[in-house]
């Protein structure tokens, strides 16, 4: 009896042991979800409240901040650079023009035309003495190219079929489509040889393509030195075309300039402006520091919330073991996303972009390269989201968060009607190019077409569109009024009304939701249940913090405990 009293004895103990521990478990447990809950609650605070949390001062912000005011800077001073450069290649553009077209008028470039043989001869007699006398006409400092000791010289090519019999008024021809060129070099420096060579340059008229005289000036743009650059050399390459391959009777002629932007090789600068470009690269300097520090405290930032969801050495605290183990479910990709800010990817994407424009602009200022549109694409992109990162901290404005919400969450509905609308779009581009295109300029070319039905769906352009219809045939003349009211009417009144339509169905819903205050994701949810406030001091990293020693220490010590009893 006395052993029977003691085994009951030792299994309510052991019974009371079992539970005390399960009961020990359970708050551990609760513990545990309660500090997850804090430390996931900590990660998605604004910098505000992370500083009454832990009274860390927003150093990110700040130097986000920082970061805006010294970007724009460099992005206004670099575009005012580039628009140095884009200038003087129109001028001079323009100065080829007058000096080399014979009776050239502004703006007459698109209706400049020979008509008869004895002007074709006469233009480019013209264009070659201009040349040969470019250091007595020209205002600027034009200079002819030079290889070593020898200028490069002017050469005109005719392109011609090879041979061929016409005769229009018989309607006969025979022609071999074999294209031949013939070409002859002109030295700048010696003008007895133009007046002996040209009179035996023999035009072949009814067999002509073209005639291409091509010469290359060379210039330097001083103006940079006034704006902290260095100069740059410009070699332009200069093409005048007489266009004869509709031979209509009508030669257009065009003169093209390309622009080649290089190095000079030997150049001194003195005086205020050498000291101010150096200071514009130290400038440069400061702005990749400041932008690898803000890309690698955003990577960090990124990482954070990618090991608070998924990867940690404790995986029973984190969120997705937690979900896992609660619903028997894998947490929603939609869930997995709020823990990637898309806005630190955004701050990153600029920072890279920023880094790679300003090195870009450091070998430009130090004409190391002369890339002007690669650099000006990354410093602009660079701006541009640097820019829209400043409504992220709009959005922790209750009032200005709705755009932001508004637009992730109509973002999907958005490209999938953009998708289907696009194809009728395109139905219609293909249809009015082919039928409509001889018949009206805004439907020569797709591109034209894309734009003209573009600018028509936002109310541009409508009357001239629908006046500038030639009438030649009665049968397309009413298919254009077709095709215009058709289109007109599907995209401004039908798919134009739904798309406005998901955008204002998607604004009532998210201005509901914040209305009424109910979680809409169980992510939302599972933080909705922690009521401590950023200023409760329990988010502090201290020996008496609830936060440090209970989400760290008492987890270490309950994933060693398993650890040990597996």
């Amino acid at each position: 009896m006395q052993e029977s009293s003691d085994l009951n004895g030792v299994h309510e103990t052991d019974s009371h042991l079992a539970l005390a521990n399960q009961r020990h478990q359970s708050m551990e447990e609760l513990d545990n979800v309660e500090c997850l809950r804090r430390k996931t609650k900590y990660y998605f605070m604004n910098p505000c409240e992370k500083y009454h949390a832990r009274g860390r001062k927003p150093w990110k912000l700040i130097l986000q901040l920082i970061k805006i005011a010294i970007i724009t800077i460099q992005l206004v001073s670099f575009g005012l650079s580039n628009q140095m450069v884009v200038t003087f290649k129109e001028e001079n553009l323009m100065t080829f023009q007058h000096l080399f077209l014979k009776d050239f008028v502004d703006r007459g470039i698109d209706t400049y035309a020979v008509y008869r043989q004895a002007d074709v001869y006469d233009h480019i007699h013209y264009i070659i003495e201009q040349y040969g006398r470019l250091h007595n006409t020209t205002v600027g400092n034009h200079e002819y190219e030079k290889n070593g000791s020898v200028y490069t010289p002017l050469s005109i090519c005719q392109e011609f079929y090879r041979n061929g019999t016409i005769y229009p008024g018989k309607d006969t021809f025979e022609i071999d489509a074999h294209v031949e060129t013939d070409c002859i070099d002109i030295d700048p420096m010696n003008q007895s040889s133009s007046q002996d060579v040209l009179p035996h340059f023999e035009l072949h008229f009814k067999r002509m393509l073209s005639v291409k005289i091509t010469f290359v000036l060379k210039a330097i743009n001083l103006q940079t030195v006034r704006h902290r650059e260095l100069p740059d050399c410009y070699d332009f390459n200069v093409i005048i075309t007489f266009n004869n391959q509709v031979h209509s009777g009508r030669i257009k002629v065009d003169l093209e300039n390309d622009v080649e932007i290089n190095e000079c090789r030997d150049w001194k600068v003195t005086g205020a402006a050498a000291k101010s470009i150096y200071l514009t690269l130290l400038f440069d300097c400061l702005i990749i520091i400041t932008c690898m520090t803000s890309c690698a405290l955003c990577m960090r930032s990124v990482f954070n919330g990618i090991q608070l969801q998924l990867v940690s050495q404790l995986q029973h605290l984190e969120y997705t073991h937690y979900y896992r183990k609660l619903s028997g479910k894998d947490v929603p990709w939609s869930d997995r996303l709020e823990f990637i800010n898309g806005w630190y990817i955004l701050i990153i994407a600029s920072d890279l972009l920023t880094i790679t424009g300003s090195i870009l602009k450091i070998d430009i200022q130090t004409k190391v390269l002369t890339s002007y549109d690669i650099c000006s694409i990354f410093l602009g992109l660079g701006t541009m989201f640097v820019w829209i990162g400043v409504i992220r901290y709009m959005g922790y404005f209750r009032k200005y968060n709705i755009l932001i919400l508004t637009l992730r969450a109509a973002f999907p509905n958005v490209i999938r009607f953009i998708c289907c609308a696009g194809i009728i779009y395109l139905s219609y581009c293909l249809c009015g190019w082919i039928v409509l295109g001889p018949y009206h300029e805004k439907f020569r070319t797709l591109n034209t077409v894309s734009e003209c039905l573009f600018s028509l769906i936002n109310g541009d352009d409508m009357f001239p569109t629908f006046k500038n219809m030639k009438q030649k045939s009665n049968l397309i003349w009413i298919f254009s009024r077709v095709y215009l009211y058709t289109f007109v009417s599907l995209f401004i009144y039908m798919i134009l009304s739904l798309f406005i339509t998901i955008i204002t169905d998607t604004y009532d819903t998210i201005k509901q939701q914040q209305q009424s205050g109910i979680p809409t994701s169980e992510l939302h949810r599972f933080l909705s249940e922690c009521k401590d406030l950023p200023n409760s001091g329990v988010y502090r990293l201290d020996k008496n913090s609830c936060f440090l020693h209970s989400c760290i220490n008492k987890c270490r010590d309950h994933h060693e405990r398993l650890t040990s009893e597996a």
